[in-house]
């Protein structure tokens, strides 16, 4: 049966949240997903580069639409950004 609960992994950058995710994941079997991979596969433009054109502002609004989608899945770990 699969897990219809989420687990959604929030904090600071660099406090591990996509390693830990991805063990989590694997323990528990289910999905990760990580929402900075997410938006630099579908805008083809690293994290980075998001920051210096648009801003926190518009790293956060691109964040906010990927999570809304992404918490339509159901037993996903989900990184955020920090």
């Amino acid at each position: 049966m699969k897990n219809k609960r989420n687990i959604f992994l929030i904090g600071p950058m660099g406090a591990g949240k996509s390693s830990i995710g991805k063990q989590l994941a694997v323990q528990l079997r289910m999905s990760f997903l990580d929402t900075d991979q997410v938006i630099e596969e579908r805008t083809g433009a690293d994290i980075d580069w998001i920051f210096d054109l648009e801003g926190e502002d518009g790293f956060r609004t691109r964040e906010e639409t990927i999570i809304e989608e992404l918490t339509q899945q159901q037993g996903i770990v989900l990184a955020t950004g920090g």
